[in-house]
């Protein structure tokens, strides 16, 4: 009897272990480590996003040291996107522009940050998933532009307000994914 217990063990632990062709960008697990810009990072949040217009955000949350940046994977009609960003509050844009949407139930066609005028792209309802959860949160999400950034303002709620900062990157950029403890 104790020993069918540990084949068990066994069995459900070689389950868990992962095939060198499991480390792709795509598969990173919390714990895993990667390479990006002679930095290493580690996953310590895997989320997801499902957009009501379609398409599916899977998102990585990496800490390199102090740092912390958001590696996400857009997939949507068969074409797949990634991008790196960080999450800063809305009031380091220029004006109240949390006050305006609060007013105006939208933001305006152009905000600033750090000095670069963003245009507005589109914008998309969608549901967060934080680390497997099956209960989603609701949010409003619009989007903006400035050359290769993009910056994207979120509204959880009546007055709850996040904003994140980024740029495109490809998969080839980041290397060295190992599994982690």
């Amino acid at each position: 009897m104790v020993f069918n217990f540990f084949k068990k063990k066994k069995a459900e632990l070689q389950k868990e272990e992962f095939r060198i062709e499991d480390l792709v960008l795509s598969k990173l697990k919390t714990g895993f480590l990667v390479d990006y810009d002679m930095k290493t990072f580690k996953v310590i949040g895997c989320n997801r996003y499902q957009w009501h217009e379609g398409g599916v955000t899977d998102e990585w949350e990496l800490k390199a040291g102090d740092e912390t940046w958001f590696l996400e994977r857009s997939q949507e009609d068969g074409n797949v996107e990634w991008s790196f960003c960080r999450k800063l509050p809305i009031s380091d844009l220029d004006g109240d522009i949390a006050g305006e949407i609060v007013r105006n139930e939208d933001p305006p066609e152009t905000v600033v940050f750090q000095g670069q005028q963003f245009e507005f792209e589109e914008d998309d309802i969608g549901e967060y998933f934080r680390e497997g959860s099956t209960e989603g949160l609701s949010f409003v999400a619009w989007d903006y532009e400035y050359e290769e950034q993009f910056l994207t303002i979120e509204q959880w709620g009546e007055t709850k307000f996040d904003m994140q900062v980024g740029f495109k990157v490809e998969e080839f950029q980041f290397s060295n994914i190992l599994p982690g403890e």
